[in-house]
């Protein structure tokens, strides 16, 4: 079945070509869709195109429909062009002419819009949520460790003295940035696009006020010509912060694996987070990370796939666009599962308590010692110098302690003021309200 169908039958080399993968793809916005017809034919009713009659027993079935994507029990059958026909000849079949109803004021165009608004907004619900968590085991991690010195680096050299709770934090904060770009991007999802129909609107008079309000979006795409541009833009701004997001992850990851290497022997995975060699019986590899590290990295080259798919489209609809969703629908499973087994390693992590006491890091102190010198009175430059000829004589004997107290540093790690960071960021996306929206309409 097609929507489109006039009694033409497709050639079938032709068919297969153009439908792609789309009937598995459209497995992922299966509910959104079957959500945004609750909304329209709610809204057609309010404006006289659906019977007051007809309305319930169009819901109920459209809930029963919804239902079964929940539990996996929902296919889209062979010979079905996409989703929105799926769920149209399912209606049809059950309800009869009732069933046809439900497309007036619509084109597949602002369906698919619609559908792929409402999915990436509850996808990146679901991202925050899990890297809000992660934030969250980062601080503890940072506050267990903040006593204990680890070695900082520039150029991979040598450099000052760092420490655990200095680095599990860092990575603490750089997510919580990433979570502003993902409010951004969640800011111009949150936009109703239906009503735009095939991108210059309808005869009809649609209430399209009312079901942004029925869909809990922020505000609607006004400009149904915009409405439809926005395919592949909100795509292309939503993959930019998942990939910001991975590129952060994607270097906690590198760290993890470098640290873990005998030449720096900084943390520890337990045995069974890690896998062996089939001819070497020392190895204990932390593959998860390096996976992470590949699949963040893989992540980080989506938006530049969208952006050549994209690019130099004239306004309108065209083709091209369906082969955004293979690249983008997958991303977000890829990165929740990133984040969830990160954090999990994570959390098992041993560190390495003695690190600093191994002669080979005494010269991470020699700033600290150049300073104690100035605190003395004497010229940062004379300081530098001596230190300097001390560490050429080969008597540099520094004390391994630090006493940094300024916002950020070792003593002074600012957690609190991150975590008050992130729950402001988390607090904005406003989950709760768009939850309400969607759970009324479910029970309408």
């Amino acid at each position: 079945m097609k929507l489109w169908e006039k009694g033409i039958p497709v050639n079938q080399a032709i068919e297969k070509f153009t439908v792609g993968n789309d009937r598995e793809l459209d497995i992922y916005l299966a509910p959104f869709d079957i959500l945004g017809s609750m909304a329209h034919i709610t809204m057609l009713e309010s404006v006289g195109l659906i019977e007051k009659h007809e309305l319930p027993v169009l819901l109920k079935s459209l809930r029963k429909l919804y239902e079964e994507t929940t539990t996996s029990q929902f296919v889209i059958e062979g010979g079905i062009e996409d989703v929105h026909s799926q769920v149209e000849f399912l209606l049809t079949k059950t309800l009869g002419d009732l069933g046809k109803k439900i497309h007036s004021g619509r084109s597949r165009n602002d369906q698919v819009l619609l559908d792929l608004k409402l999915f990436t907004r509850d996808a990146i619900r679901e991202v925050v949520e899990t890297t809000s968590g992660l934030i969250d085991l980062l601080l503890n991690r940072a506050e267990e460790t903040k006593h204990i010195l680890m070695p900082g680096y520039t150029h991979l050299q040598v450099a000052m003295p760092s420490s655990f709770g200095l680095w599990f934090s860092a990575y603490a904060e750089s997510m919580t940035d990433d979570l502003e770009l993902l409010l951004s991007a969640y800011k111009i999802t949150n936009q109703n696009p239906l009503g735009s129909a095939a991108g210059y609107g309808s005869s009809f008079p649609l209430n399209r006020q009312m079901t942004t309000d029925l869909l809990g979006f922020s505000k609607m795409n006004y400009n149904v010509v915009y409405a439809q541009m926005g395919r592949g833009k909100t795509e292309k701004i939503v993959s930019f912060a998942i990939a910001n997001l991975a590129s952060t992850l994607s270097k906690l990851a590198f760290d993890v694996c470098l640290f873990m290497s005998q030449n720096f022997g900084f943390v520890r995975l337990p045995d069974e987070f890690t896998t062996g060699s089939s001819i070497m019986p020392h190895k204990k590899n932390p593959d998860v990370f390096e996976l992470v590290r590949a699949r963040c990295n893989k992540l980080q080259g989506i938006p530049a796939q969208i952006t050549i798919m994209t690019n130099n489209l004239p306004s309108g609809y065209f083709r091209d666009l369906q082969l955004v969703k293979e690249v983008f629908l997958p991303s977000f499973k890829e990165i929740t599962d990133c984040l969830n087994i990160s954090s999990l390693a994570l959390e098992n992590m041993t560190v390495n308590t003695d690190i600093t006491s191994n002669p080979m890091y005494d010269y991470l102190f020699s700033v600290e010692e150049v300073n104690k010198l100035v605190l003395q009175g004497m010229p940062f430059r004379d300081a530098y110098k001596t230190v300097g000829e001390q560490i050429n004589a080969g008597n540099f004997n520094p004390e391994k302690q630090v006493n940094h107290t300024h916002e950020g540093s070792i003593g002074n790690l600012c957690l609190d003021k991150i975590q008050e960071h992130k729950q402001q960021i988390v607090g904005q996306f406003k989950f709760a309200e768009t939850g309400k929206a969607i759970e009324k309409l479910l029970n309408s």
